[in-house]
């Protein structure tokens, strides 16, 4: 997934609520950005923060920029935009490049399922049992290497897996992919002190036979790509 716009660089003087911030370019400009992040972003919003946000000349839109990376030193990278993930998956879908779910060669985004649900993408191919795949942001890092999900208290994330059981009980695979938009963790798990609903709900879904897979991203400021798999630690 490319960026659209060249991005540019500036520092982070606050984030104002869930879907604005205020950025410092540097060419000294102060600006105003869309922050396309409603969760907590736990060590990702603190003032002073290397970003960089995209620039647009959409009139429709109310905010000329969008806050898009944080850079966390050492070449490490944090994607913000949570709407990145499906768009990368969505691409790595097509290209059957998520290597367990590579057999696929229908890919359908935005099903309805469940109750007054829409899965995320729904997979089919000859002679295998149809796919239903949700996809979840995960940027929350706070020791060694581990990314942890979720970063706040989330029922619609435990209403998508209670889903996704109710798809493998009617016969089909169902699939919860964690893509950890940052550069510096090596594995993932349930970061159950800040949500325990959602921590029961993963374990329940996984002992139901909900696959868990995870996957980081390659993240520079040309745009974002699926990376490798990194283990899903229960």
């Amino acid at each position: 997934m490319k960026f659209a716009s060249p991005l540019l660089p500036g520092r982070l003087v606050r984030r104002w609520n869930r879907f604005l911030c205020e950025v410092t370019l540097d060419n000294g400009e102060t600006v105003r950005a869309h922050c396309p992040n409603p969760g907590a972003m736990l060590g990702l919003k603190d003032p002073g923060m290397r970003v960089w946000v995209e620039p647009n000349d959409d009139p429709r839109r109310k905010l000329r920029y969008g806050w898009r990376l944080v850079d966390l030193g050492g070449g490490h990278w944090a994607g913000i935009d949570t709407a990145v993930p499906n768009r990368v998956v969505g691409e790595a879908l097509r290209a059957r490049a998520v290597p367990e779910l590579a057999a696929y060669d229908t890919v359908r985004p935005e099903v309805a399922y469940g109750t007054r649900s829409r899965v995320d993408f729904l997979l089919r191919g000859d002679g295998l049992p149809d796919a239903y795949v949700e996809v979840k942001n995960v940027h929350l890092r706070r020791t060694e290497d581990w990314a942890e999900f979720p970063d706040c208290v989330t029922e619609r994330g435990a209403k998508h897996l209670r889903e996704l059981v109710g798809m493998v009980e009617q016969g089909h695979r169902a699939v919860m992919l964690y893509l950890v938009q940052r550069t510096d963790c090596a594995r993932l798990r349930m970061a159950a002190d800040l949500d325990p609903g959602y921590a029961r709900a993963f374990e329940q879904a996984a002992d139901a036979g909900v696959e868990m897979i995870c996957h980081d991203t390659v993240i520079d400021t040309c745009g974002v790509s699926l990376g490798a798999a990194l283990p899903v630690v229960r």
